[in-house]
């Protein structure tokens, strides 16, 4: 779920480009890294809009009660997860920070669960196809479009190219030494670090740049105190921050 943090312990295993480097802090996190105010009034409406169809599987069957119940809860909860499944997406976040360069490693780990996925799908259409035929050859003729869909699941799942697509997995690199500003949001525990950025090495201006750092709650105090040492000539502030995924 999106909510559940991972057990893997992902710092060592990532292909950082500062590995020589001493390391002076690093964490791991699962959070909606992007602004979530819209995603949660679409997910409220959807919401309202599930518990209305639900209502109306449900008013379907009269006759029993435990039936209607099923029907509506049934569509209700497949309704909830399939929203949540486009409102709640998460990243995988893995921060390390050297004397001088901080690195951030982010994926999307939903899709770890669609390779698998895209391959059972093509494995189970080309069992139910095989079932039929042998039923009726009749059906071969019927199957063609299971047949399709089960060849694209197949090369879909085993495409890296797609797969890296779907992962949206992300690697970059800051000079986390040159903040001038540090603004905590602690509603969502997110430490924003403002640093001047020059976006091309010739004919081009340094513009403010920030980077949003995920922390679990109860290692936020340790890494504001950790920003706050390190950069002591750095603005620190609290609110709420703009966050641009």
């Amino acid at each position: 779920m999106w909510f559940i943090q991972p057990r893997e312990d992902y710092k060592a295993s990532v292909p950082w480009k500062n590995v020589d480097d001493d390391v002076v802090a690093s964490w791991q996190i699962r959070a909606r890294n992007y602004s979530v105010k819209s995603a949660d009034v679409m997910f409220y409406v959807m919401l309202f809009f599930s518990l209305v169809v639900g209502w109306f599987f449900s008013s379907w069957e009269k006759e029993s009660f435990v039936v209607s119940l099923m029907m509506g809860g049934g569509v209700f909860l497949v309704g909830v997860f399939v929203t949540m499944s486009m409102t709640h997406q998460t990243a995988i976040l893995v921060y390390r920070f050297t004397e001088s360069r901080g690195e951030v490693f982010s994926w999307n780990p939903q899709a770890d669960a669609v390779k698998p996925l895209m391959k059972w799908t093509a494995i189970g259409s080309a069992a139910i196809v095989v079932v039929l035929v042998l039923i009726d050859p009749a059906f071969i003729v019927a199957s063609i479009g299971p047949v399709g869909l089960g060849i694209a699941a197949l090369a879909m799942g085993n495409s890296e190219k797609q797969y890296n697509l779907w992962r949206q997995e992300k690697h970059h690199e800051f000079e986390w030494r040159k903040t001038e500003k540090i603004r905590v949001w602690r509603k969502r525990n997110v430490i924003a670090l403002t640093y001047p950025y020059k976006p091309f090495k010739r004919n081009s201006r340094y513009r403010p740049r920030t980077e949003y750092l995920f922390c679990h709650k109860h290692e936020l105090e340790e890494r504001i105190a950790f920003f706050k040492e390190h950069l002591p000539d750095a603005k620190y502030e609290e609110g709420p921050v703009t966050i641009y995924s």
